[in-house]
């Protein structure tokens, strides 16, 4: 099973920016198309962003042209950049490859207040 451990997560401003880092266990070309996911209390965790391995790239609508999801593979490492942060967008961040069954790592948690 492939592991993630994420991180960067902390306390924003509306209007801030953070930066989450995801490590993976595996060489990220040799699995397929990775997601970025939220989770915010009470609610069902969603898929924010993905990246393909040709580096297409698809948002969901509330993190168009604010977030951006990209890759080191270098570094075996997925990232997503967080702009024009919103209260909403309060939530804990995983990653975890599309579709698959791996165990979800701890998250990273973002929160959005003034």
């Amino acid at each position: 099973q492939v592991q993630y451990v994420e991180s960067g997560g902390g306390l924003a401003q509306p209007g801030g920016s953070l930066r989450l880092s995801c490590l993976v266990s595996e060489t990220i070309s040799s699995i397929g198309m990775m997601g970025w996911y939220r989770q915010a209390p009470g609610k069902q965790r969603e898929l924010v962003a993905s990246i393909s391995n040709g580096g297409t790239t698809h948002y969901a609508d509330s993190a168009k042209d604010r977030f951006t999801i990209s890759t080191d593979r270098v570094k075996n490492s997925v990232y997503l950049q967080l702009s024009r942060l919103k209260p909403e967008d309060t939530a804990i961040y995983y990653c975890r490859r599309i579709g698959s069954f791996d165990p979800w790592g701890q998250g990273t948690q973002v929160t959005v207040s003034s």
